[in-house]
């Protein structure tokens, strides 16, 4: 298929299948008179790069997971490398989380100084006991 079916199918842009092609994501055959010429196998590629950065991996973090299946594997996790991936970016969420955690603590700390305060505008009791 050519690279306008294979956007279309996938949901995508020609630009963005080009763009994965430059980053050594996606390699695309070529017919005699140049086309760029791709199979199921490369929409499945293409289909694996999306979701993952649905889920906020990086383009970079999507190559594990495309060699994994440009090797011959069924999905593009069977791969130990592609795993690394999994844990590496769940710990970055984990840490995330904890340092957001933090933040919501100070500010709820913060808001319940304010409301004790005498002359601030007060807030109904059940109002920041809904937010913990």
């Amino acid at each position: 298929m050519r690279i306008g079916e294979l956007a279309r199918r996938a949901g995508t842009t020609p630009r963005a299948l080009r763009f994965y092609e430059e980053q050594g994501l996606l390699p695309a055959g070529r017919t005699a008179n140049g086309y760029r010429d791709y199979d199921e196998d490369d929409l499945r590629l293409v289909t694996e790069i999306q979701t993952l950065r649905t889920v906020g991996f990086t383009l970079e973090d999507t190559r594990p997971f495309v060699d994994c299946l440009r090797d011959g594997h069924e999905t593009g996790d069977a791969c130990p490398a592609s795993v690394e991936v999994y844990r590496r970016k769940l710990a970055e969420v984990e840490d995330c989380l904890r340092r957001l955690g933090a933040v919501r603590s100070a500010l709820l700390d913060k808001l319940a100084e304010a409301s004790a305060r005498p002359g601030t505008c007060r807030l109904e009791p059940f109002a920041t006991e809904e937010i913990r």
